[in-house]
C-alpha cells in the first residue's frame, strides 16, 4: 500500500504562543527602555516572552528586571539614552546627570577627563551598571534641574578629594577666580548645595 505524505500542521499551542509573543514585540518602541513590569500588562507569560525577545534580539537586559528595545542607526545599535534609562530605574524624573570632567569648564586649571557618571536623584544610592555603562547615583536633598557654574563650582569644592589635581592648586584657582561668578547666584549656590565644610570655606573667602 502507498503511503502518502505526511503534512505537519502546527497546533493550536503552537500558533497562540507565537501569537501572543507577536503582539509583545508590536508594543516595543525603538529606543525605549521598559521594566518588566512594564511589559507585564500585555503579556500573559512575561518571563517567558521576555527570554525569547532577548534571544530573538528584540530586547537587550541591562540589569535585572530591565531592558532596552534597540535603536538602529547608520552605525549600528544605539545604547539607551541617559535620560530615558534613568527615568525608567528609578520611576522618577526628577534627576542631574553630569560628570566630574563637567568641571573642566569653571576654567579653573582641571583638565581631568573621568568616566564615572554622576547621578543626583532623591530615591537611589550606590552604583549600578547598565550593560556596559556605571552610574554613580548618590541620594541628594536638592540639586539644580540644569548645570550652572555656580552650582559646579560649590560642587566640585564638595567633591574635592576625588579630583585627579593637586588639592590645593585647585583651591587657590578658586579664592582667584571667585569674583569672576556671579556673587547673588553663587551665595545661592552654596547655601542650597554646599555641604557644611563647603560652607565654611566659601564664607572664609567671601569675607576675605
Amino acid at each position: 500500500m502507498e503511503l502518502l505524505p505526511t503534512t505537519i500542521v502546527a497546533g493550536p499551542s503552537l500558533l497562540t504562543r507565537a501569537s501572543a509573543l507577536d503582539q509583545v514585540v508590536g508594543k516595543l518602541r525603538a529606543g525605549k527602555v521598559y521594566r518588566r513590569e512594564d511589559l507585564a500588562y500585555v503579556s500573559n507569560a512575561v518571563d517567558r516572552h521576555l527570554r525569547e525577545m532577548v534571544s530573538g534580539g528584540a530586547l537587550k537586559r541591562l540589569a535585572q528586571g530591565l531592558y532596552y528595545a534597540p535603536k538602529k542607526s547608520v552605525y549600528g545599535t544605539l545604547p539607551p539614552d541617559d535620560q530615558e534609562l534613568l527615568a525608567t530605574f528609578l520611576r522618577d524624573k526628577d534627576f542631574l546627570v553630569f560628570s566630574l570632567s563637567s568641571y573642566n569648564t569653571l576654567g579653573l586649571g582641571t583638565s581631568q577627563l573621568y568616566n564615572k557618571t554622576l547621578v543626583y536623584n532623591h530615591k537611589r544610592h550606590g552604583i549600578f551598571s547598565f550593560g556596559n555603562r556605571q552610574f554613580d547615583c548618590r541620594v541628594k536633598p536638592r540639586f539644580p534641574k540644569t548645570l550652572t557654574p555656580e552650582f559646579l563650582l560649590v560642587d566640585m569644592v564638595n567633591n574635592l578629594d576625588e579630583l585627579a589635581e593637586d588639592r590645593n592648586l585647585v583651591l587657590q584657582m578658586v579664592v582667584r577666580k571667585l569674583p569672576g561668578f556671579d556673587q547673588a547666584k553663587l551665595k545661592r549656590a552654596v547655601s542650597n548645595y554646599g555641604s557644611a565644610a563647603t560652607r565654611k570655606s566659601f564664607a572664609r573667602w567671601q569675607d576675605g
